[in-house]
């Protein structure tokens, strides 16, 4: 993916949706000023600039302003969620962007993936801790 973006946003420009992993409880619910519960979650994406997008939230959040994560979803629209904390790393494959990012209640869909006989088999041997 190819982040870009203006001082108040960042937008993918490039490459399929960002998919989005629930944060239940513990520090995130923190970071977030809100009368009702919140729905944190984070997603992993590839940056050409990781360093300067990661300095681009800093500024906003110094000034107490927001920043959001601009992208298209699976049906083409635009959309746009507030990130709430960011970090950047460096892979062997070039800049990893970690955006934490506050999910409206009515744009979460749960995904559930179910193992048939075969894929048991495959973790018969397989620690249970080791995978943690």
């Amino acid at each position: 993916m190819i982040l870009a973006g203006m001082d108040d946003k960042i937008t993918i420009i490039e490459g399929p949706p960002p998919t989005f992993e629930l944060i239940p409880g513990g520090w995130v619910t923190g970071i977030i000023d809100s009368p009702s519960p919140t729905n944190v979650a984070i997603t992993r994406l590839r940056a050409f600039n990781g360093a300067e997008l990661l300095e681009r939230c800093h500024r906003a959040w110094r000034h107490m302003e927001p920043i959001h994560l601009e992208f298209r979803s699976e049906d083409g629209l635009t959309r746009q969620v507030p990130i709430v904390a960011a970090r950047h790393t460096q892979m062997p494959e070039g800049d990893m962007l970690h955006l934490w990012v506050h999910l409206p209640e009515d744009d979460i869909e749960f995904e559930f993936d179910f193992l048939d006989e075969d894929d048991e088999e495959d973790f018969d041997d397989v620690d249970p801790f080791d995978l943690i």
